[in-house]
């Protein structure tokens, strides 16, 4: 069973009441002295905490995914497995495996859609990440046989896993069912994590000397995907998306390349680069590049493009207020800004399935297919 599994929540939900249970049933008997009370007690009440902790962390990660797996729990390296379809085509996108969504008729492409893992190798970064690309079950319908669709890069924030966007925040899901209702048009996902060189948070910044990360999102993975799915290659058929980390990284790719991006759309972003622990030396005392992180900067600096942006924050829980009305006040013609502003959200999975949907259909109604 997996660990963000119902079973395995219910299971430690179920042993932590049926201990609590005994323990109150057998306190009169254990309520004496001698060694095999003492200890009988002593067991008891630690088997009762483990099974409360248990529950309450299971149920915790099950909300927010801080875990995606047993193995990513015990820090255990997941490879990738075994290639088993290269139906994709394309040398620099390998696919490694295939799984389909939790839709009515989902075990059928043409109904479902697919989701595929791939390995991604970046031709100008020399970069090599996993991603998930999510097909909507109109690329495998014989109408649509002949039809490029418009893309969208879904990033995670740091330190996330790409199944976080699928498990958690459900974008496959979420992008199905929109469709279906006519509120989006049938789109390909492109659905990773900003982390491309682990356990470094690189803030997709082309490091002097070290990854280079905003190359590898904004020029290798789009000509990647491009050359190995039926997916338009113009700024018109692409567009990002993510939250937290994930976020600053979609606004300032969409900001900075407005000649391969139509639009991009930040969920609980932050507009400069983290500079901390995790992020070692971004910039080595190159001031120029440090201004070139910072979005409100470059707003102020630098000739806008025709890029859209979506912002979203709440006036409740959210720390990034200030700087996003600040962002939107910068944003000048022919870059166009909209935003979503809750009365009321932290920064967690909670508020960003609420924010997910009119994103979705937002960054759907800007980009056109190939």
């Amino acid at each position: 069973m997996g660990l963000t599994s119902t079973p395995v929540l219910a299971l430690a939900v179920t042993a932590a009441v049926l201990l609590f249970a005994v323990t109150i049933w057998q306190w009169p008997r254990l309520a004496g002295p001698g060694w095999r009370a003492l200890t009988g007690r002593i067991g008891l009440f630690l088997a009762t905490q483990v099974a409360v902790f248990a529950s309450v962390g299971l149920a915790a990660n099950n909300a927010f995914l801080f875990y995606g797996s047993w193995a990513d729990l015990f820090g255990q390296e997941q490879d990738l497995g075994v290639v088993v379809d290269h139906s994709a085509g394309g040398k620099r996108v390998k696919v490694m495996g295939v799984q389909s969504l939790d839709v009515p008729g989902g075990g059928r492409p043409e109904k479902g859609g697919r989701i595929q893992k791939v390995a991604v190798e970046g031709e100008k970064s020399g970069i090599k990440s996993p991603a998930y690309v999510y097909l909507p079950p109109e690329y495998f319908q014989p109408a649509y046989a002949k039809k490029r669709f418009p893309a969208a890069i879904v990033l995670t924030g740091y330190p996330g896993t790409a199944e976080n966007l699928i498990k958690g925040l459900k974008y496959p899901r979420t992008a199905h069912e929109l469709a279906a209702k006519g509120r989006m048009q049938p789109m390909v996902l492109v659905l990773l994590r900003p982390t491309v060189a682990p356990p470094r948070d690189t803030e997709c910044v082309d490091i002097p000397g070290g990854p280079q990360t905003e190359t590898f999102f904004a020029s290798d993975l789009p000509a990647a995907v491009s050359g190995a799915y039926r997916v338009g290659t113009g700024p018109a058929n692409w567009g990002v998306i993510g939250n937290s980390t994930g976020g600053y990284c979609a606004l300032k790719i969409a900001l900075h390349h407005p000649d391969r991006f139509a639009a991009g759309a930040g969920l609980s972003a932050y507009y400069k680069a983290a500079e901390d622990t995790t992020t070692g030396d971004l910039f080595h005392g190159r001031q120029e590049l440090r201004n070139h992180a910072n979005l409100l900067w470059s707003l102020d600096n630098k000739p806008p493009g025709k890029t859209s942006f979506l912002v979203a924050t709440s006036k409740k829980g959210e720390s990034n207020l200030k700087d996003t009305l600040r962002f939107i006040e910068k944003v000048k013609e022919p870059a166009r800004v909209s935003s979503i502003t809750l009365d009321s959200g932290g920064h967690n999975f909670t508020t960003w399935r609420r924010e997910i949907p009119p994103a979705l259909e937002w960054l759907s109604g800007r980009l056109t297919a190939g």
